[in-house]
């Protein structure tokens, strides 16, 4: 250890060792098999920061972890982005400044039990809120969330099912925590394997009383993806391959097809004859149709990405228009400052316009339907909202064409697995391009993905289950939970910091000192 330190004096070298400490959970994400790797992914990192010789220090371990999070997490976006990439991280990387002071708060040197069993809460409370805030869709959004790394793990779904990604992240958290101490604070270890084993009970607990999906039907879905098509007038081809793929399904009795994200580019309003042929595949496969339109709308101003329900007699009404928009690939945050991204990636030319509320569809066949559009799967507050609303069927269109030969396509089409643990509802995550999949009500792989270099129809048997989940009755309860035990904790060190100075001795009152005359004394009456 001490030739460690030795080795981490230069603050340069401190700060490269951060930020590639940062940077392992991201390893816990791509790989399937990797799932296990995120429970001490964070155990180098955290061991950093209890070494940083100041408070100061560990703010900026803090920070340069953030920032290699962020950088590793979204470096697939290097090739459009650019070094607007670096700044994004480096902005979202800050948040974790103050969770590297907390961290040597509680474990520096050589903590007491005490200190360590507050810490199994604190922290885990802090990461947290930092997941919270970068969640906002201006920031970016919940892409990458911790406890998404565990989208296949099945007790950790049942977990979801109960508190959402939330109660995943902060169960994480506080693994590594507890491990950081067994490697790091041989006095304290009798805490932190309390730490592990309360962790295990409270996952236990889950799996045993969580209620579980009750299967009451099943429905035919189909998912129609085109593939990656490139060059002039790209749209008219597209639409003309997914019809192709479309009359496939004549005769396979589905209930609902589905089109990918900006599977039409133009507004049927503009172009009745796509609608008219859109109606005409309808009748002839039986099943009402959910396209996405990526177009500039003839009733109002602005360019929307808008999921539309067509039937047998063309569009039938329901519309649901994306709510929230993804930075800078589909509007620039504060564009009259940030508008030179253009000029250094594919960043959005024109900022699409939002939808104002969501939409549940009554998509024939007596079945209801929540869409959503390409990144709004990652928020889980959607989701939720939709089956609270009545939605049977939970579905993504999404279109990750620019991203094919990175890892994106897998891992935005995990998230579905998540967002139906968490609701207790099935969900499709369809695309263009691929990765398209579908996951039923506990969070498990219904049929096979498919991946990126296919083109295909593809028919699913999706079991429609009833019941509502402890997430969607209760909502973001571990996020109140966290908010609540940060708060409680800078209550109790405000209290403590008041009574040490209370209980300080006042300082004595200064005497001044005794003056002498050199000399003859004074002489009486002189």
């Amino acid at each position: 250890m001490q030739t460690i330190s030795r080795w981490l004096a230069p603050p340069w070298r401190r700060s490269i060792a951060a930020a590639l400490a940062g940077a392992l959970p991201v390893l816990a994400f791509p790989e399937p098999g990797l799932w296990w790797f995120a429970y001490v992914a964070l155990v180098p990192w955290i061991a950093l920061l209890r070494s940083a010789p100041t408070g100061r220090r560990a703010v900026y371990d803090g920070w340069w972890g953030g920032f290699g999070f962020m950088l590793a997490m979204h470096h697939w976006l290097l090739p459009n982005l650019h070094v607007f990439t670096f700044v994004i991280a480096a902005l979202l990387g800050a948040l974790w400044a103050p969770w590297g002071r907390l961290v040597r708060h509680f474990l520096a040197a050589s903590p007491s039990p005490g200190r360590v069993a507050a810490a199994l809460v604190v922290l885990p409370s802090g990461w947290l809120l930092i997941e919270l805030v970068r969640s906002w869709q201006g920031l970016g959004g919940p892409w990458g969330v911790l406890g998404s790394s565990q989208w296949q793990v099945e007790p950790a779904l049942r977990l979801a099912s109960v508190g959402g990604v939330w109660l995943i992240g902060f169960l994480m958290v506080a693994v590594n925590v507890a491990v950081a101490v067994l490697v790091t604070v041989r006095r304290a270890r009798v805490p932190a394997v309390a730490g592990l084993l309360a962790t295990a009970v409270a996952a236990s607990a889950a799996w045993v009383w969580s209620p579980r999906p009750q299967v009451e039907d099943r429905v035919r879905i189909a998912a129609v993806q085109p593939g990656v098509i490139q060059g002039a007038g790209k749209a008219d081809r597209r639409f003309d391959r997914e019809e192709q793929l479309t009359r496939r399904l004549v005769g396979q009795d589905v209930d609902l097809i589905v089109w990918g994200e900006s599977s039409v580019g133009y507004d049927l309003r503009d172009r009745p004859d796509f609608a008219r042929r859109l109606a005409a595949l309808s009748r002839e496969t039986g099943a009402n149709i959910l396209v996405n339109v990526d177009a500039r709308r003839s009733d109002r101003p602005g360019i929307y990405k808008s999921s539309i329900l067509v039937g047998p007699d063309g569009p039938t009404g329901a519309r649901y228009d994306k709510m929230r928009l993804v930075p800078f690939g589909e509007y620039i945050p504060l564009r009259s400052l940030l508008g030179w991204a253009t000029s250094v990636g594919e960043a959005a030319a024109e900022d699409r316009r939002r939808g104002t509320k969501q939409v549940v569809m009554a998509a024939g066949h007596g079945l209801r339907i929540g869409p959503m559009v390409c990144f709004e799967s990652a928020f889980s507050d959607m989701s939720r909202n939709l089956v609270d609303g009545g939605a049977e069927v939970l579905i993504a269109q999404s279109a990750t064409s620019t991203f094919q030969q990175s890892w994106a396509p897998e891992q935005h089409a995990s998230l579905a697995a998540l967002r139906a643990a968490e609701t207790g509802r099935p969900m499709m995550h369809a695309t263009l391009t691929g990765v398209s999949a579908v996951y039923g009500p506990s969070g498990e792989r219904i049929g096979s993905w498919l991946s990126t270099s296919t083109t295909t129809s593809a028919v699913y048997e999706v079991p429609l289950a009833d019941g509502v989940t402890p997430y969607v009755r209760f909502g973001e309860w571990p996020v109140l939970a966290a908010l609540l035990i940060i708060a409680a904790w800078g209550a109790g060190e405000g209290v403590r910091t008041l009574r040490a100075r209370l209980r300080r001795p006042a300082p004595e009152p200064r005497v001044p000192p005794v003056r002498t005359t050199h000399g003859s004394p004074a002489r009486p009456g002189r």
